[in-house]
């Protein structure tokens, strides 16, 4: 399961801006330590971090929406990562992926209504020797099929 995050709080977002402007690559850093507290980076903190770094928004928001682990808003209570990266496609995942999207009811990179599961896509587990792999709530599942998926995606939905 995801911790328990803070509601987004414009004070408490300077406050932890604040406490890492001052340090080396702090754009990631910072987009890192809101998401750990709030679950996600508010857009309202996009500007917020350009002032603090004397960056344009636009580099800001470059960073933010080249890493795929950044949300835009709080993932559901499971987060279900499938692996995405050219080897697992190649070996199947596709058709894994869209197994998963179908059961859940959403594409990838969206939550399902009940917030219950957020499907998430990431780039390399180092698991694809032999099948597609994927991650669910921080556990490592490789060698994917129709089985575990569907498994995965049940365990998912509890």
């Amino acid at each position: 399961m995801t911790p328990a995050s803070e509601p987004w709080d414009t004070a408490r977002g300077a406050e932890i801006i604040a406490e890492h402007a001052d340090l080396e690559g702090a754009t990631l850093v910072i987009l890192h330590a809101l998401q750990e507290a709030f679950g996600y980076v508010p857009e309202p903190a996009i500007p917020m971090i350009a002032s603090a770094l004397n960056l344009s928004r636009a580099e800001v928001h470059g960073v933010f929406t080249f890493y795929h682990d950044f949300r835009r808003e709080p993932a559901g209570r499971h987060v279900l990562k499938l692996c995405r990266a050219e080897a697992c496609q190649a070996a199947g995942g596709d058709a894994l992926v869209a197994r998963a999207e179908a059961k859940l009811g959403i594409g990838i990179g969206n939550t399902t209504a009940d917030n219950l599961t957020t499907l998430e896509p990431i780039y390399c587990l180092g698991l694809c020797a032999t099948a597609p792999s994927a991650m669910l709530d921080g556990r490592l599942v490789g060698r994917l099929d129709e089985a575990r998926i569907d498994a995965l995606v049940a365990e998912a939905q509890r």
